[in-house]
């Protein structure tokens, strides 16, 4: 192979390697709004709640994920 061809296969896998992390970054960021806006109504909700209630909630919000984690763990 002479030095064009091997530059030219560089910059194409330069170039896909480019193109395949701005996908990336763009999945990601997509997800990333998705939860935002999950824990946006979520906090929404538990602000409309009288301070009993919402320390009910919270507390069992927190039970349910320690035991999925636990699970998740195990």
């Amino acid at each position: 192979m002479n030095k064009g061809v091997k530059a030219l296969v560089g910059i194409a896998i330069v170039g896909g390697a480019v193109v395949g992390g701005y996908f990336l970054v763009q999945a990601v960021l997509a997800k990333k709004s998705a939860v935002d806006d999950a824990v946006a109504a979520m906090q929404t909700q538990l602000d409309e709640l009288d301070p009993v209630s919402r320390a009910a909630a919270v507390a069992r919000i927190t039970t349910d994920e320690a035991k999925s984690l636990r699970h998740a763990k195990a």
